[in-house]
């Protein structure tokens, strides 16, 4: 998991909403989680998971992930993703 950025939108309910994490290293051989979530074109609300492994802040993303999309979020490329 390098970066996912979801969004979910429901118009009966003006619902237009997006969700991005990623996992990055720390500085003291930790890892973290990073999530942002709000509606789309706003600024988010940003929280960090910090994890004593890669492996461990991966599967923690991708079981956000599932969840997030069992709620009806789509995965869709993020727009400053192209070459990275």
């Amino acid at each position: 998991m390098n970066h996912v950025y979801l969004e979910r939108h429901d118009e009966k309910y003006n619902m237009h909403r997006f969700y991005q994490m990623f996992v990055t290293p720390g500085l003291f051989d930790d890892w973290s989680l990073i999530k942002e979530w709000g509606r789309v074109g706003s600024p988010g609300t940003v929280r960090k998971e910090w994890f004593n492994t890669q492996v461990e802040a991966i599967v923690a993303g991708n079981k956000l992930c599932t969840a997030k999309c069992k709620k009806g979020y789509h995965a869709i490329r993020a727009k400053n993703d192209a070459g990275h």
